[in-house]
């Protein structure tokens, strides 16, 4: 995982673009915050496909999710 600025990203692009392109991931920071992250279509693909799975087979808990979500946010 490649972590940047909100302008680092914007003044190399395309470097970035390549990097996701090789299978990589790359996370977008604004004032230190993470605001976004840029992966590949497949592997978002991979990950909706998974959750959604997940959801119809009754494996999925809502609030394990949300107490997940929420502590990547407080690690930030």
């Amino acid at each position: 995982m490649t972590i940047v600025t909100a302008t680092e990203m914007q003044n190399n692009f395309g470097k970035y673009l390549q990097t996701v392109q090789a299978g990589g991931e790359v996370v977008i920071l604004r004032n230190g915050k993470e605001v976004a992250r840029l992966v590949s279509r497949d592997a978002a693909v991979s990950f909706l496909t998974d959750e959604l799975v997940g959801v119809l087979k009754g494996n999925y808990d809502d609030k394990a999710v949300r107490a997940e979500r929420l502590h990547h946010e407080d690690l930030d």
